[in-house]
């Protein structure tokens, strides 16, 4: 009786854990943007933006009435993104330039050709990154990792962690692509991940909270190591140095 009680519950916990699954996820995404600030006039770069949440996020501040640029890898990519953005929020202001942040030549391309096309930046999205890639390096020579997720995308004023979320960002990694569809139900949908990257640039008043880490909308703890200054100022100078910038 109790073996069969047994086999009677495996069966059943798959339908169950599908049943609960949207409110699980739910309660893992309990952080949301409840800004309503619009940004007619205001200008903004979103790397990274032609998937996941870099286009869930470029979505939402074009729908907010934004002048959107998609700093892709991927342009062709990237310029079927901003048609879909375009169409579904009706602003035509949303661009696409090219952006490799493995090579310092695109960014400083990319910058040099913003700055002849813009006169203020308002807003700035450091989302594209890369995780578990195969052991290579960037067109300067730096490993992967730490050459676009660091000294490609550079320092920005906040931190931010979205949490766990479906995108491309494991495609790399074989097993957490298997790991990512047997649990997709409890993680967090591109939309839900954005939500504390819209956070930390449309809501007023986090000027006092510059420096810190947020998570699902919330300042949130980091090791001792990450609030030490000293680190922090010879992490600057050893990645200023690399790229060949004045460290002050």
């Amino acid at each position: 009786m109790v073996e069969l009680l047994l086999l009677l519950l495996l069966l059943l916990l798959p339908f169950l854990l599908y049943m609960a699954a949207p409110q699980i996820r739910k309660m893992l995404s309990s952080g949301v943007c409840t800004s309503t600030v619009q940004l007619p006039g205001k200008v903004v770069v979103v790397t990274g933006a032609n998937t996941g949440i870099g286009k869930e996020t470029a979505k939402e501040l074009a729908q907010r009435g934004a002048r959107v640029y998609l700093a892709c890898r991927d342009v062709e990519k990237g310029e079927l993104v901003a048609k879909d953005i375009q169409t579904t929020t009706g602003n035509q202001q949303v661009l696409v330039r090219k952006l490799d942040l493995s090579d310092t030549k695109s960014i400083r391309a990319f910058a040099k050709g913003f700055l002849a096309e813009e006169k203020h930046l308002h807003i700035l999205i450091n989302n594209a990154g890369v995780m578990m890639c195969p052991y290579s390096k960037t067109a300067d020579g730096f490993e992967m990792h730490i050459g676009v997720n660091h000294l490609g995308s550079g320092v920005t004023t906040y931190s931010v962690h979205p949490g766990t979320v479906q995108s491309e960002l494991v495609r790399h990694s074989s097993f957490m692509r298997w790991m990512w569809w047997l649990f997709s139900f409890f993680i967090k949908t591109p939309q839900q991940g954005a939500q504390t990257s819209l956070h930390c640039a449309l809501t007023e008043g986090l000027e006092i909270l510059s420096g810190n880490h947020f998570s699902d909308c919330h300042v949130t703890w980091v090791s001792a190591q990450a609030r030490n200054e000293t680190i922090a100022r010879r992490l600057w100078d050893v990645s200023c140095d690399l790229l060949g910038l004045p460290m002050d």
